[in-house]
């Protein structure tokens, strides 16, 4: 198997790559300078850290929050990975011990603040070591058109050309349009780089935005609605932050908040009660979630409007990080506005405010839109072939309009036909989206007409339209099969323009907890696991993973093994525990 492929299964539990990923590690492993561009929770960090592994030397990956790199460490030693970070709330004593692990190939992934490059004999240290990438996070921070501006990422390109042996240099972000995009390839000086901009889709989002109602009974309805799940309330100040926090909690909800006004050990003791799953409800300003990895957030209120179309984008992309549907909703009112603009125009530096004011209008103008929310988004980030509709949006989910299906009806009938009826809806899937896998490469599907050819498609969206297709009689699943999908005479006659497909699509057939009550236990067992080793729940095992488990009841080794997220570090530090529980 090829090496890349064995990584991923060893250390990460999974079989197959997200779209993108395989060709930008395949790039950073020949040592291609790369930029890439994936959404949040769009598997950016699985990128440089199979290339970290698989080259000599050790990686230093720049990253903005002590939270993001203690959380992303904490992942990478759960999976059996040598990482280590270094951050400001550590000793002289344990930073030179860490810094020795490095030189004696102790260590794969280095975490560090931009701001450490302001420090000469810091620098000095990093330049001893055998360096063999360079990777930068939240690579938009280095331009000063960028939402997240800090001066700090612009040491990056000067400590680059310091070093006798100048490593791979790679850069990633969730949110950049054109004039960012072209920035960070200049300012970090990245040579002839491999670029890739992955969809800014994040298709199990259901995005909403509800103009003039109230507020509070709003809020109330979806904490209700949404009673045990974990969700996150983005207020702009922190006296709204308090506000709405007392509130809530006078009225009987178990709340919590996050501002930039609370002592560090109140930060610290609220975050850690949402991330350990003490409570579900966090209602705080834009300075909470830029470090978190929880994956099961379901929903995101804005209680009132951010400031941008990036902001929000980042916001946003913390609710569902495990793949599982999650809404978002904002709180448009009127009135919100003049206290936004307040806020630029007494926080924001001079030569700033201008390019803020233009990038409220945009999110205001989102607001307003009467056209497909998810299209602006894409649109406004520079995304080409957009579809008009997403059927998972206020403004679609409000049209009763039936829509033409037909020609991706007749790409996936034909797909169908091209693989001989002989695989089954996933695999079918990955060759529509021209995903690459072992089978894909193995089966040499990658060779077939029909190969990448609905690429701008979410796999969401082809599983939709399949289940559709099969409800109305379009396509039958062959008999003795779960998923293998066989051609009828209504497929003949699609596939031949003499029948149109007509259809309003649903989105409600989300992957579900079969067994709730095994579900619960297992959240239990997580849970008790991860007190016991200083770490959050959901670095233990996703609820993703968690659905599986329960769905799928994994009776042997092999079959826990193929269970996605179950790599070997996992397997054999809870396989044995897993397979009792599940039988029990």
């Amino acid at each position: 198997m090829n090496k890349v492929f064995e990584v991923l299964h060893k250390y990460y539990g999974y079989n197959s790559f997200r779209k993108g990923q395989y060709e930008i590690i395949n790039n950073i492993l020949s040592k291609r300078d790369t930029f890439c561009i994936l959404p949040t929770g769009g598997g950016k960090s699985i990128c440089y850290q199979i290339p970290a592994l698989l080259f000599n030397g050790v990686t230093i990956v720049i990253s903005p929050l002590i939270a993001l790199m203690k959380d992303q460490v904490d992942n990478l030693r759960a999976n059996g990975i040598k990482a280590e970070y270094i951050n400001s709330t550590q000793s002289l004593e344990s930073i030179d011990n860490i810094m020795e692990m490095c030189r004696n190939g102790g260590v794969k992934l280095l975490y560090i603040a931009p701001e450490r490059l302001e420090n000469e004999f810091f620098k000095r240290k990093l330049r001893r070591l055998n360096i063999s990438q360079l990777a930068i996070d939240e690579a938009h921070c280095v331009s000063m058109w960028g939402h997240d501006f800090r001066r700090s990422y612009g040491l990056i390109n000067d400590f680059i050309n310091s070093l006798s042996i100048r490593p791979v240099v790679t850069a990633f972000t969730a949110t950049a349009t054109e004039v960012v995009r072209k920035d960070v390839v200049k300012l970090l000086g990245l040579r002839k780089p491999y670029i890739y901009i992955g969809s800014f889709d994040r298709d199990n989002l259901s995005i909403r935005v509800h103009i003039e109602e109230d507020k509070l009974e709003l809020v109330k309805d979806i904490i209700k609605d949404k009673e045990n799940e974990a969700g996150i309330i983005y207020c702009a100040t922190r006296k709204e932050v308090d506000g709405l926090y007392f509130y809530l909690k006078d009225l009987g909800y178990d709340v919590l908040k996050y501002h930039g006004g609370l002592k560090d050990e109140e930060k610290e003791y609220y975050q850690d009660e949402f991330l350990n799953e003490n409570s579900n409800v966090m209602i705080a300003t834009n300075a909470f979630g830029m470090g978190i990895d929880k994956s099961n957030v379901r929903y995101i209120v804005h209680f009132t409007m951010p400031k941008n179309i990036e902001s929000y984008y980042q916001e946003i992309g913390r609710a569902g990080r495990d793949g599982a549907m999650s809404e978002c909703h904002i709180l448009f009112n009127r009135s919100d506005i003049r206290t936004l603009e307040y806020l630029i125009y007494t926080t924001v530096q001079i030569d700033r405010k201008e390019l803020e004011i233009k990038k409220l209008q945009s999110m205001i103008d989102f607001c307003e839109s009467k056209e497909c929310l998810r299209s602006f988004i894409l649109k406004y980030f520079g995304e080409e072939n957009v579809r008009e509709y997403c059927n998972n949006c206020s403004n679609c989910l409000n049209s009763d309009e039936l829509r033409d299906y037909t020609i991706e009806a007749q790409k996936i009938l034909s797909c169908v036909y091209r693989t001989r009826e002989r695989y089954g809806v996933a695999v079918l899937i990955d060759v529509l989206r021209g995903m690459i896998g072992p089978k894909i490469i193995n089966d040499k599907l990658n060779e077939l007409t029909t190969y990448g050819i609905m690429k701008e498609y979410s796999s969401k969206f082809i599983r939709d339209l399949i289940k559709a297709l099969i409800d109305f009689g379009y396509v039958n699943l062959k008999e003795g099969t779960y998923s293998m999908l066989q051609l009828n005479e209504k497929s003949y006659s699609i596939l031949k323009s003499k029948q149109r497909v007509m259809l309003k699509l649903n989105y409600e057939n989300e992957e579900k907890v079969i067994n709730s009550d095994l579900f619960n236990k297992l959240r239990i067992w997580r849970r008790d696991t991860a007190i016991k080793e200083g770490v959050k729940p959901y670095i233990i095992f996703s609820d993703a993973t968690l659905i599986e488990l329960c769905n799928k009841l994994p009776k042997t080794e092999e079959e826990l093994l193929q269970i996605r997220g179950m790599g070997e570090k996992k397997f054999n530090k809870y396989g044995d525990e897993l397979l009792k529980r599940l039988k029990s």
